[in-house]
């Protein structure tokens, strides 16, 4: 009984000390996580800072590079958060976002070829190929404003509609509560009569229940006799009053 005890104690600090070691890795992923993406937006601020910095300080071909780039990563930018904030409440933009990352290989394609020119020395060959690089950046910023737009548009749709919808329930609702008078039901008609039996061979007519339909011109008038009869004879003075017979 009491190595059953032991080994039992054992099983559980040995379960405690796993628990306790998932916990501990998934907090200190969490935590690096949260660390990884702030780096990560403190370094594209810096980087946005610095974009403008050129784009304003260096005339020429070295500050629209940084017009070009800051441009394509705005625009990037803020088509991703766009969709990954929709898509929550619409799955059907997960299209929208398959899309989206095949245009976001290009768009980091493009950024990397900006960065690399920017430190370029030959001015000659990189007004060469700004053009190239400025039908690219267009084309891809295009496409992925018109995809924010349009998840914007279906946004705005989807809760005018949904408003439409609620608006008229409340005004039926409401249309209900106002009716508290109740109206009279209407009498309900009154059963006419059955029609009587048809006369049947087993019963002659003589005796069928069908209602004889009075006579035109006659009264409806119980039966009596033609001549009422008298009830006494009439008597005359000249008559002699019948005496009674003798007893003897």
């Amino acid at each position: 009984m009491g190595e059953a005890v032991i080994v039992i104690v054992a099983l559980m600090f040995v379960l405690f000390l796993a628990l306790g070691a998932y916990v501990t890795v998934k907090v200190v992923g969490a935590a690096k996580r949260g660390v990884d993406r702030t780096v990560a937006q403190a370094r594209r601020s810096v980087e946005d800072t610095t974009l403008r910095a050129k784009s304003f300080a260096q005339p020429g071909a070295v500050g629209e590079l940084a017009q070009l780039r800051l441009k394509l990563r705005m625009s990037m930018r803020s088509t991703q958060d766009a969709l990954h904030a929709r898509v929550v409440d619409d799955p059907t933009l997960k299209e929208s976002l398959d899309l989206f990352g095949r245009l976001s290989v290009h768009g980091h394609e493009l950024d990397e070829d900006l960065k690399r020119l920017e430190s370029e020395p030959d001015k000659v060959h990189l007004a060469e190929l700004l053009p190239d690089l400025r039908r690219r950046t267009e084309q891809i910023t295009k496409s992925a404003d018109s995809l924010r737009g349009a998840a914007r548009d279906r946004a705005h749709r989807l809760a005018d509609d949904d408003l439409e919808s609620l608006s008229a329930q409340i005004d039926v609702e409401a249309g209900a509560l106002r009716h508290w008078t109740t109206e009279p039901s209407p009498e309900p008609a009154q059963t006419p009569p059955p029609w009587p039996d048809a006369p049947s061979p087993e019963r002659p007519a003589a005796q069928q229940s069908w209602p004889q339909p009075p006579q035109h011109g006659e009264a409806q008038e119980p039966d009596r006799p033609a001549i009422a009869p008298t009830d006494l004879s009439p008597t005359y003075p000249w008559q002699k009053k019948a005496r009674p017979e003798s007893t003897t």
